[in-house]
């Protein structure tokens, strides 16, 4: 038997769906054998005690990225993708932004150059789309796809940003035509615009205000909207940090019915509150993100949607901005809410939390935990040929947890280019305390063991529909519709 290069012992094994006692055995970046008695190994690591789990899967989350008002993220490559080891993260899928004008061509190369030289874990890449000429739909788009990126973003809010319904019904059908899942920002623009100048003209500017800009019914049209417009064409589409009940209950329905919808939730949703917005001082501006945080019913609401498979997908949607001039208050040191920078981060605590408060509180099975940290993301996204179970033949991306190790959560403990942390004191019971890449142990006794630029771009299969439900709209199928073809 030819010697491995890793082997793992002792510890217990989880997958998405089981739960077993085994060594694993890797060589050449692959996990190669899972059992007993695998044979010598140029190096052992004994995982007594711990859990062996899969490396988890980032698929939200804005690194090195400018935001259609040109503010750039606190971290780039290097520090985002460091603060993701470090949670127990080997892959991550961050965003190539297009902003009005830009060829997705030179989009594509922009972040190619930024992630290849400094990301420590594997990575691919989102599109946002935000200009969808025919170039763009009929050329770009398809290439891009051919190329390995098969998930684009689009948003229902923000004037820099905004797509149309009839453009969205163009961009589904170049996806469900070419094997790409859309992710969707569903917020009503008009409600969200109405609501904030309401506000601002009668003086209410404080950060606090910018959780009633948003309101929950905002949120809920343009899920339902985006729903009604990509079932019509039998379309995926997977709606991102859901907030609200009302919306996560639409996502419900419409996967009873049969659609191809998937739902996604984010930690700020599930740990923090609106109130920590009323904050003095402008520091409320550190906990504005979009859409908002809401109240603590609502945070309840969404654990209950986590707990019984209205999401598919939990990411951190971390979005680093500073508490400075470069960040959050790009627009001076006292901004009207709606000038301060959007977003939160959390791509080194997504899965510790989740662990701590979900699988270790009885709250989520282990087998759900690895389910949300990467089998699903790999399924849905066109990432399980290579990543998201601890299963022969696969990349050996693996984290392995120490479950009994408590931490409390101190902003100077991160990783990530921020000063601060929204999760500032709360308590952590398991870590992720050794993380190994195809292979490669990146992380061990707290201290980053990768080089720069390690990671490597993964091209994502097609999404494969095959087996989700759903049906062609009667209104499009060419048997009802006297012949008529339209191309779907």
């Amino acid at each position: 038997m030819q010697e491995l290069d890793l082997k793992i012992s002792g510890g217990t094994v989880a997958n998405s769906a089981d739960t077993f006692r085994a060594d694993i055995g890797i060589r050449d970046g692959r996990i190669v054998a899972i059992g007993k008695s695998l044979g010598e190994a140029r190096r052992t690591i004994d995982a007594s005690g711990k859990l062996v789990l899969p490396g988890g899967i980032e698929a939200h989350c804005h690194i090195e990225q400018e935001s259609s008002g040109g503010i750039m993220t606190s971290d780039d490559y290097w520090s985002g993708s460091v603060s993701a080891a470090f949670g127990g993260n080997t892959c991550f899928v961050p965003f190539a932004a297009q902003h009005r004008g830009n060829r997705l061509k030179d989009v594509l190369e922009t972040y190619h150059g930024r992630a290849s030289s400094k990301s420590v874990i594997d990575y691919s890449f989102h599109l946002i789309v935000s200009d969808p000429t025919q170039d763009v739909l009929q050329n770009e788009l398809p290439r891009a796809i051919e190329q390995g990126i098969t998930s684009f973003k689009i948003y229902m809010t923000y004037d820099r940003l905004i797509v149309d319904d009839a453009q969205m019904l163009e961009i589904f059908s170049v996806a469900k035509r070419h094997g790409a899942l859309t992710m969707i920002h569903a917020e009503n623009n008009a409600m969200i615009k109405w609501m904030s100048g309401k506000l601002v003209d009668g003086g209410h500017v404080a950060p606090r205000y910018h959780a009633l800009s948003h309101p929950r019914v905002a949120e809920a049209e343009a899920i339902n909207r985006a729903i009604a417009l990509a079932s019509f064409l039998d379309a995926p589409i997977l709606i991102v940090h859901v907030s609200t009940e009302a919306g996560a209950r639409l996502i419900a329905k419409a996967r009873y019915a049969g659609h191809k919808v998937f739902g996604e939730t984010c930690p700020q949703y599930m740990f923090l509150h609106a109130e920590q917005m009323d904050l003095p001082d402008m520091h409320g501006a550190k906990f504005c993100c979009s859409p908002p945080l809401r109240d603590r019913a609502s945070r309840d609401e969404i654990w209950r949607c986590l707990q019984n498979g209205t999401f598919q997908v939990y990411s951190s949607d971390h979005a680093p901005y500073r508490y400075d001039s470069t960040g959050k208050l790009h627009a001076g040191p006292t901004p009207d809410f709606p000038k301060i920078a959007n977003g939160l981060p959390g791509i080194e605590l997504r899965l510790p939390l989740l662990f701590s408060e979900g699988y270790r509180k009885g709250r989520i099975s282990l087998n759900h935990f690895v389910q949300l940290a990467a089998g699903n993301v790999s399924r849905i996204y066109g990432l399980e040929h290579r990543k998201g179970s601890i299963t022969e033949g696969k990349d050996a991306d693996i984290a392995i947890w120490d479950p009994e190790q408590r931490r409390v959560v101190r902003a100077a403990d991160l990783h990530d280019n921020m000063e601060f942390t929204p999760y500032e004191g709360m308590e952590i019971e398991g870590w992720p305390v050794t993380v190994i890449r195809r292979g490669e142990v990146i992380v061990e006794n707290n201290e980053l063991k990768a080089g720069r630029g390690s990671g490597e771009f993964i091209a994502r299969r097609k999404i494969d529909t095959t087996g989700m439900p759903g049906t062609l709209a009667p209104e499009l199928d060419p048997d009802r519709n006297f012949g008529v073809d339209l191309g779907l």
